[in-house]
């Protein structure tokens, strides 16, 4: 039996030294934890070998188990992220919005720390590594909860974590994992506003759903991703064709991984064809409303669109056609389908870019180019905790800023108020 106050008790002590640590000690720790991944690899290996071999026995599909597989390259990545971690600006202090008031008083805004976040994720053990970097650099302490299907490969990649920490001189209880996949204890966790300051779950929409409506504490969603490419009719199309392949098949499984192609209607026959003949060299499968559906339906792997196929975050070699009558309707199709998480045009004509920029709120819009840099690491910010796609706090990829909170600093010559 897991006593999450205890857990909570821990996290909430050892975030007041890690609050207060210098950023020599945090960068130590987390260098620990970068060269514990590679020396400790065989170990992490082995048991990410057992949660593969379980759930492909337990049906899961071939993107979730890609999601879960860990190997030694992607070991090398999770580390080379931790390092970039290390090299970023501590935010932890940080002055900004600084400014003097006529009577003298001056005033500015200084990061601090959120606190404990609770960390809810299915599938991806290299979110373990993520937060805990993220989390230490920024100050926070994190309480983690992963799913059943990565339970082994989330335990030895904490343990590694915790030794980071322990020889840095931080208390590894800084990061502590739930090692019970019961759902009583994401339940409990969600209520642990005691101790917990954020909540963030990274998974399904389900997921979301329940987080967000048995929560006592503030939850930051997002990494639900149906992205789009908008092609207008002045876009190189050799280059467009390029870059949807890159957001479709460079790794399909991902939240920011292109779901749907919408084709302006002077181009489409010219250019829907050109496209399906490229990805069907990599098996994708078209999913093809009627307007597409007329140009391309006899070829390879070009099936009829269904209902609800325009509202799926496939995470799988299968891609959304549309043809669009102009900028205001693929808008329009993005408004009403997009999660609101990645989604761009492509086009030479600035007045239009500079439109679909104004008007399409999502998380990241993009102008030529391939929604797959929706990532802290692509963005420079060494890693990311999630995508967020809400509004209030941060959107996109929360890294290190995204962790912190300000309070205001006042700096007086025995200012009193008239």
């Amino acid at each position: 039996m897991i006593d999450l106050e205890q857990i909570g008790r821990q996290a909430r002590r050892a975030v007041q030294v890690l609050a207060t640590a210098p950023t020599s000690q945090k960068n130590a720790a987390l260098t620990a934890i970068a060269d514990a991944l590679i020396t400790r690899q065989v170990d992490i290996l082995a048991a990410n070998a057992q949660d593969v071999a379980e759930a492909r026995a337990g049906g899961l599909t071939d993107a979730l188990i890609d999601r879960l597989t860990l190997t030694p390259a992607r070991l090398e990545g999770i580390a080379a992220d931790v390092r970039k971690v290390v090299e970023l600006p501590d935010p932890v202090g940080m002055r900004f919005d600084e400014r003097t008031l006529p009577n003298g008083l001056h005033l500015y805004k200084q990061r601090t720390p959120m606190g404990v976040l609770g960390v809810i994720y299915e599938s991806r053990p290299n979110v373990t590594v993520d937060v805990a970097a993220l989390a230490l650099k920024s100050g926070n302490g994190a309480i983690l909860r992963g799913g059943k299907e990565t339970l082994r490969s989330n335990i030895a990649l904490c343990g590694v974590v915790q030794h980071g920490l322990a020889q840095a001189g931080l208390p590894a209880e800084c990061v502590q994992y739930i090692e019970d996949t019961s759902r009583e204890y994401v339940l409990g966790l969600l209520r642990l506003s005691a101790y917990v300051d954020m909540i963030i779950p990274r998974g399904g929409a389900g997921l979301h759903d329940f987080c967000r409506e048995n929560a006592t504490i503030p939850v930051i969603t997002g990494g639900l991703g149906i992205c789009h490419l908008f092609v207008d009719d002045t876009a190189d199309l050799d280059r467009s064709v390029d870059v949807i392949h890159n957001a479709k098949t460079q790794r399909p499984s991902v939240c920011n991984a292109l779901d749907t192609a919408l084709v302006h209607r002077t181009v489409a026959r010219e250019f829907l064809p050109r496209l399906v003949e490229r990805l069907d060299r990599d098996g994708v499968v078209f999913k093809a409303e009627p307007g597409a559906y007329e140009i391309v339906g006899g070829m390879p792997g070009v099936e009829a669109a269904q209902d609800g196929d325009f509202d799926t975050e496939w995470m799988a070699l299968i891609l959304g056609l549309k043809v669009v009558d102009g900028l205001d309707q693929a808008i329009e199709h993005i408004r009403q389908h997009s999660t609101g998480h990645s989604d761009g045009i492509l086009t030479r004509t600035q007045a239009h870019a500079d439109a679909f920029v104004q008007r399409v709120d999502s998380a990241a819009v993009y102008v030529n180019a391939s929604t797959r840099f929706t990532d802290g690491a692509q963005f420079g910010l060494g890693a990311e905790v999630a995508i967020s796609t809400q509004r209030l706090h941060a959107r996109g990829p929360m890294a290190l800023e995204e962790l912190t909170t300000y309070k205001w600093v006042g700096i007086g010559d025995m200012h009193v108020r008239a």
